[in-house]
């Protein structure tokens, strides 16, 4: 009879995640001596090799690749058993780990937290901020409980939930103020600034502005909104934000923010979760958490946060 534990099997999952012992080994919170002895023992245990090792790369062994898939399958049923007994308990307790956009983020989770906090005050929330495309990755590989992004994300194997709608803004230097605010095909011939390629907030930008991915040379991207409104202010050019970035990234800008002429540009922010997901009514606790006054779900409880927009222009 073949011997392992769990644990070996987690330091195992992290390695195949990683192809590095030191990451893994800081993803596992243990030092690298320990899980190279846990990953040993494992290989003995099983009596076939795992990985590849040379001086400068690690990689899967075929058997590995074979082992890591079934060994998904093991730890995402095994999570699965503590979902369900967290579901089965008076409260709601214990970890969430929560996936959220970058371009939500930074303005929504300090209220989500306090919220939280109170509503929930025996849950740990673990926060995992990435682009869309990987949050639906670890969310279907049960490395996430929930995600809040922009919806709709079509996937058959989740639950969506909408939240809020926003608008999109332009953000122009201080110079601009009180000039008329041109529709989106006129920005067609403006410098635009715009997120780097990945993230979902530059393609709608694209799309209300009619514009291909594929920018013209003297359209330039940004790695976050904080940068790009930053180029603005210095003069490079203009850019579009989602309207709750607005009190956060114009404070220090010499820049000016309008909206536009209806129909305005906007985006459906949600959150989303695996169908299977016992917690499900908890997690829809959580996005009523979320929600403006008066959308809550009915009996769903808790105080929403009170604004999802700024005051702009001016």
């Amino acid at each position: 009879m073949v011997n392992f534990t769990l644990r070996q099997l987690r330091y195992f999952e992290a390695l195949a995640h990683h192809m590095h012992f030191g990451r893994a080994a800081d993803a596992c919170a243990i030092s690298q001596p320990a899980l190279s002895v846990q990953i040993k023992e494992l290989e003995e245990t099983l009596g076939v090799p795992l990985f590849e090792r040379s001086a400068r790369r690690v990689s899967l062994t075929g058997f590995g690749e074979d082992f890591a898939r079934r060994v998904a399958e093991i730890l995402r049923a095994t999570d699965a058993l503590g979902d369900l007994a967290r579901a089965a308990r008076q409260g709601f307790s214990g970890r969430l780990r929560l996936g959220v956009i970058p371009t939500i983020a930074p303005y929504l989770l300090p209220d989500l937290i306090r919220q939280i906090s109170g509503r929930f005050p025996g849950l740990e929330l673990h926060i995992r901020e990435t682009q869309t495309s990987r949050l639906l990755q670890e969310l279907s590989e049960g490395r996430l409980d929930a995600a809040i992004l922009a919806l709709p994300v079509s996937e058959p194997a989740f639950v969506e939930v909408e939240l809020f709608r926003e608008r999109f803004v332009l953000v122009r230097p201080e110079e601009a103020r009180g000039q008329p605010v041109p529709s989106g095909d006129m920005l067609q011939g403006m410098r635009l600034l715009l997120l780097e390629e990945g993230h979902c907030f530059r393609d709608q930008a694209l799309s209300f502005c009619n514009l291909k991915s594929a920018l013209p040379r003297e359209s330039l991207d940004g790695s976050s909104l904080s940068t790009l409104v930053q180029m603005v202010g210095a003069g490079i050019g203009v850019t579009l934000i989602p309207e709750m970035a607005v009190p956060v990234e114009t404070r220090s800008a010499r820049v000016t923010v309008d909206r536009f002429a209806d129909p305005q540009p906007t985006r459906s922010v949600g959150m989303i979760w695996r169908r299977s997901n016992p917690l499900q009514e908890r997690l829809m606790q959580i996005a009523d958490l979320l929600r403006p006054p008066g959308d809550q779900a009915a009996g769903s409880g808790g105080a929403p946060i009170q604004s999802r927009s700024a005051r702009t222009g001016g």
